[in-house]
């Protein structure tokens, strides 16, 4: 048992753990993000343009009954199919796929573009060869004399 204990401690210590965690923080933030961007901002520019309809509102009875609201459906603890919140679940998919992507994308250009400037910078001189030292060295001592 200790040294199962042991193993763990020296796993929970590697970097990887760490900046795994910081990840899956970062990533449960940026959902929120997401989804008030859903919410707030997509979901009433799309009921505008389709004339009001409020995808949260859809669903589909499954018992063959008909209810005016969800919230009637719901009461009438009817089983029902929230298509609406699958189509706003869909939305927030690709909208975080977009956005991934295009923060991927300038990372890697930022990437390509350090790399480039580090190629492209001058390569220090070259050190003179011995022939050349032995040269400057007899010049030196001649010039001195």
């Amino acid at each position: 048992m200790k040294k199962l204990f042991s193993e763990f401690m020296e796993f929970i210590q590697k970097g990887n753990v760490l900046a795994l965690a910081i990840g899956i923080m970062m990533g449960a933030a940026f959902n929120s993000i997401i989804n008030s961007l859903i919410n707030d901002v997509i979901m009433p520019v799309i009921g505008l343009i389709t004339s009001g309809i409020s995808f949260e509102k859809l669903f589909i009875p499954l018992n063959g009954q008909t209810y005016a609201t969800l919230e009637e459906a719901v009461a009438a603890e009817a089983p029902v199919i929230t298509i609406g919140n699958f189509i706003a679940a869909i939305i927030n998919f690709i909208l975080v796929a977009i956005v991934l992507f295009l923060l991927m994308r300038a990372a890697n250009n930022f990437t390509a573009k350090l790399k480039k400037a580090e190629e492209e910078a001058p390569a220090a001189p070259a050190e003179p060869s011995d022939e050349v030292k032995l040269l400057t060295e007899i010049r030196d001592a001649l010039q001195n004399k």
